[in-house]
């Protein structure tokens, strides 16, 4: 089994905060992120993840992602190719065909994979996205008839699921990606219309790292779970 880690993201967003790292190279807890992230593939039993990254830094995500129990491939792209383009670019050096994990190098989940990998193999779609339930960002405001307040309810959760930023892809999802440009807005509207587009559940752990709020989040969830923190194959 095979990975992709998409983690050409600059951290514009995260600022100071960033340290001057790739956003998929920002600390956490000690770690840089993308290490979370090979880690959780090791223990799903993958043993080869391609990195695509920004023009110039492949070495550096050799370097920073080795010895977690995969093997690390870096790809630099000559130019953005947008996320779409980027899978796709970094497809090609795949060694093995079928289904393949594929995610956002800036998303903290605790998905389990090996059960994402199964959902996909039974529905037989073309690719399974994961999806986490939306909370509002705001508390609410609960209203009765004559807009008479009954109570608040601080960030509940919403009646929808959002794209969580982690897959598994087969060979025609692979096919279908865009040269350039986003899959979001090309492959998945296309495979969702053929019924080829499956979704998975998880009401876990899930924190995207945009803002330095965000990074926060993730500093003070694994400071209090150690046990999470990546570590080295040798030392397991």
């Amino acid at each position: 089994m095979e990975a992709i880690i998409l983690a050409g993201g600059q951290a514009i967003r995260l600022g100071d905060a960033a340290r001057g790292h790739p956003k998929a190279l920002v600390p956490i807890a000690g770690h840089p992120l993308a290490e979370y992230q090979v880690a959780q593939l090791v223990r799903a039993g993958v043993e080869r993840v391609i990195v695509s990254c920004a023009a110039g830094q492949a070495a550096l995500f050799e370097a920073k992602l080795s010895g977690l129990g995969a093997e690390i491939v870096a790809v630099a792209e000559s130019e953005p190719l947008g996320r779409g383009g980027g899978l796709r670019y970094a497809a090609r050096y795949r060694e093995e065909s079928g289904p393949l994990y594929a995610l956002n190098g800036d998303e903290l989940t605790d998905v389990d994979l090996r059960a994402l990998l199964e959902a996909h193999e039974d529905h037989g779609g073309a690719a399974t996205i994961v999806v986490a339930p939306l909370t509002s960002q705001f508390g609410v405001v609960e209203l009765a008839d004559g807009d008479r307040i009954t109570g608040f309810r601080e960030a509940p959760r919403l009646p929808h699921w959002v794209n969580a930023g982690v897959y598994v892809l087969d060979e025609e999802a692979l096919a279908r990606l865009p040269e350039r440009g986003d899959h979001e807005q090309s492959t998945f509207p296309e495979l969702a219309e053929e019924g080829k587009l499956f979704a998975f559940r998880h009401d876990g752990l899930w924190i995207t790292v945009n803002t330095p709020k965000d990074l926060q989040r993730a500093e003070e969830h694994y400071a209090t779970h150690p046990e999470l923190r990546p570590t080295l194959a040798r030392n397991r």
